[in-house]
């Protein structure tokens, strides 16, 4: 029962991800600004994207 919702909680967390980037990718950032954000949230899925909504949302710089 505990990988049905692992799963679950990848697939919310891809979701979530794919996301972002495309809020990074039509955001009003500079071209290095988005590449950096887009690198975090693909190493850090989880912790890059919670920094991001906290951090770079509204900026969309780091």
């Amino acid at each position: 029962m505990g990988f049905e919702y692992g799963g679950i909680l990848g697939i919310i967390i891809l979701v979530l991800d794919i996301w972002a980037i495309l809020q990074i990718i039509k955001g009003g950032g500079s071209t290095g600004s988005k590449l950096l954000w887009i690198l975090v949230i693909l190493v850090l899925p989880v912790i890059g994207l919670l920094i991001w909504l906290l951090a770079g949302r509204k900026s969309n710089s780091l």
